[in-house]
């Protein structure tokens, strides 16, 4: 990973066979990240991408391998009992463009990553609601 830091925000370059939400958690904590907004694209050859079923409190997940464009990657980093936290959301296309998305768990680059880090001044911390999910604790 290498980053270059713009007054608030940061733009990340991930190479071939970095994790994506461990890059991005080890960049929150080298630079004392406590809340940003993120999004990027590139492509990926392993994605593992969830989807949180309500009425069961119970994440799902599906893995993906082979050539995938990001077509879309989103989300925030906040903290969680004080650690960093990372949520993100993240749209794959394959070679004939069908498209699956849901939260990602694990994203392995194949080509690059280009991400854009947008940092708040602040911190939001999170707590387990009791739809099961970790929500923004806005209060």
């Amino acid at each position: 990973m290498e980053f270059k830091k713009f007054k608030d925000r940061y733009l990340v370059r991930l190479e071939k066979g970095e994790d994506i939400v461990q890059s991005l958690l080890s960049l929150a904590k080298s630079e004392n990240i406590r809340l940003a907004s993120i999004n990027g694209l590139g492509a990926v050859s392993y994605a593992e991408i969830g989807l949180y079923k309500l009425d069961e409190k119970k994440y799902y997940s599906n893995t993906y391998e082979g050539d995938f464009e990001i077509a879309n990657l989103h989300g925030n980093l906040s903290t969680m009992d004080g650690e960093e936290y990372i949520h993100l959301h993240i749209i794959v296309a394959d070679g004939d463009q069908r498209c699956f998305g849901g939260h990602l768990n694990k994203g392995i680059i194949s080509a690059t990553g280009e991400i854009f880090v947008d940092v708040l001044d602040g911190e939001v911390d999170r707590f387990k609601g009791e739809n099961g999910i970790n929500l923004l604790d806005l209060k």
